[in-house]
């Protein structure tokens, strides 16, 4: 069958079953809601798929410093705030003026869309948190279908930005869509913040929130983020916590110019070799982390924590296996999400002043720097870690008795972040998927960083819920970046489902 007959045939069952549901049983006025919503949303689906075609297509790429990106980026906020005007929600486009950069350009920054729909005092606010800028793509890269153009194959969307992260912040909308089609009071008061600098840092974007704590976000309630992946490929997943990260550098210098080995090569203690023995003395074999100290504020494991990593959907060898990894550190499911997501890793990331280039350019480099981060976990202090790694690497470096000059600097601290699961939002969103995928949902946390979801919760001191749609293997970053039109169409219903248990457990 054509898939396009297929849907219409399932749609128009859907419809065929709401009305023998009506005749045959009452159900609750929430329940037969949302029969209304799904099927509207069953029938639309491919309108919905469209859209997200429309918006991929639009290059928001806010990595690549150039201005003809910076103008497509501001395209895409107009774009999604005419979308939203269009239902009739109140915009603006915040503007947040310009970005200079390290090679004396300036370039504009994107506006920030603050958007409101309902403001009944009796109901709760819900905030939508998203981004529509993406990272750079190109089919020359290794893509197999132009990146902006959304393309589908067996039920897979592909294209830049499917599911980080215009997928979602679409799908937000979809829910939205179909109450006002309907002709239904939307269960709860939407709020909006999108942006478009997202993957550059969020650039500004904290002064906002700041500025408008006590204006736009004053009536918040609770806070969504839909930026993150389930672990699984079916199952869905709430996400209650994301490391932190302090990322270092560490310089060796023996004069400004490289030397020639053959001249020099015997009697000089070396950058290079100086460098090495700094950034290798930093983890054992086994990851183990061997700076005095690092290890003291990490957060208890608790028995009620750890039941929930063994509840987790996953395949440990099918995720080996689509790792291409030979093998892991460790060897159990919960080992590795628990140094996944609830222990501190550190990972060397590379070394400035060395001879990376084809060939054999026997130098000797005459200033180094390695860098290298340290992803944080609750409840680790992110200035007691940088005492901590400058002493070690102190006392390192004087083993050596390297005449060398020796410089540690941490150049970014980003907080971890963790969420309370018993609050109502949590509850909430359990009970949603429940509904729509007809199973309890992972409880995972996220080991990258966040940074957003650890400033809403500081500074407007709501709960910050994390409820993704994608799944694990849908690649967001990488070639062949996709949305499964599944998750893209259940994650538009699932947003429906929450709208009403909000409201539900909000009373």
């Amino acid at each position: 069958m054509d898939p396009k007959l297929g849907r219409m045939v399932s749609a128009l069952l859907a419809l065929l079953l709401l009305l023998l549901g009506g005749m045959s049983s009452p159900s609750s006025p929430q329940a037969g809601l949302l029969e209304k919503v799904f099927w509207y949303m069953d029938l639309h689906q491919d309108e919905f798929v469209q859209k997200l075609k429309e918006w991929v297509a639009i290059e928001s790429d806010s990595i690549q410093p150039v201005p003809h990106l910076r103008q497509e980026l501001s395209r895409m906020m107009a774009v999604a705030a005419e979308e939203l005007r269009r239902l009739g929600a109140s915009v603006d486009l915040e503007d947040l003026g310009s970005q200079q950069l390290p090679d004396g350009q300036t370039l504009p920054i994107p506006p920030v869309i603050l958007g409101e729909l309902g403001n009944d005092p009796g109901k709760p606010t819900v905030c939508f948190y998203g981004h529509l800028d993406v990272q750079p793509a190109t089919q020359a890269d290794g893509w197999l279908t132009d990146p902006y153009t959304l393309t589908e194959v067996d039920g897979k969307l592909y294209g830049r930005g499917a599911t980080d992260n215009k997928g979602p912040v679409l799908a937000w909308i979809n829910a939205m869509r179909a109450f006002r089609a309907l002709e239904e009071d939307l269960p709860v008061n939407i709020k909006f913040i999108i942006e478009g600098m997202e993957e550059a840092g969020s650039v500004a974007l904290e002064e906002l929130v700041r500025r408008e704590k006590d204006r736009f976000f004053s009536s918040v309630d609770y806070i969504v983020i839909s930026d993150n992946l389930w672990v699984s490929q079916r199952r869905p997943a709430l996400i209650y916590g994301t490391r932190g990260n302090c990322y270092f550098t560490v310089e060796v210098t023996c004069r400004d110019q490289d030397f020639h080995s053959g001249t020099f090569g015997g009697i000089l203690q070396e950058p290079m070799a100086d460098l090495v023995a700094l950034l290798g003395s930093l983890t054992d074999s086994a990851g183990h982390i061997l700076i005095p100290g690092i290890y003291d504020h990490v957060a208890p494991l608790t028995e009620e924590e750890k039941e929930l990593y063994g509840a987790i959907d996953l395949d440990l060898e099918e995720y080996r296996n689509s790792s291409r990894v030979k093998k892991f550190l460790f060897d159990t499911k919960e080992e590795i999400l628990m140094h996944l997501w609830r222990y501190p890793s550190l990972s060397i990331h590379g070394i400035e002043g060395a001879f990376d280039e084809p060939g054999t350019k026997t130098v000797i480099p005459g200033r180094v720097l390695g860098k290298f981060s340290i992803r944080l976990v609750p409840h680790m202090n992110m200035s007691v870690v940088e005492k901590q790694v400058q002493q070690y690497l102190q006392y390192i470096f004087s083993q050596r008795n390297s005449s060398n000059q020796m410089a540690v600097s941490m150049v970014l601290g980003l907080h971890p972040w963790i969420a309370d699961i018993k609050d109502h939002q949590y509850l909430a969103a359990k009970r949603a998927i429940k509904t729509v995928f007809g199973t309890e949902p992972d409880m995972i946390r996220d080991g990258s960083t966040i940074p957003i979801a650890k400033i809403f919760q500081d500074i407007i001191q709501k709960s910050v819920l994390m409820l993704p749609l994608g799944a694990v293997d849908d690649g967001e970053h990488s070639q062949n970046e996709k949305i499964n039109r599944w998750n893209y169409i259940e994650g538009s219903k699932l947003f429906a489902a929450f709208f009403l248990e909000v409201a539900q457990l909000h009373e």
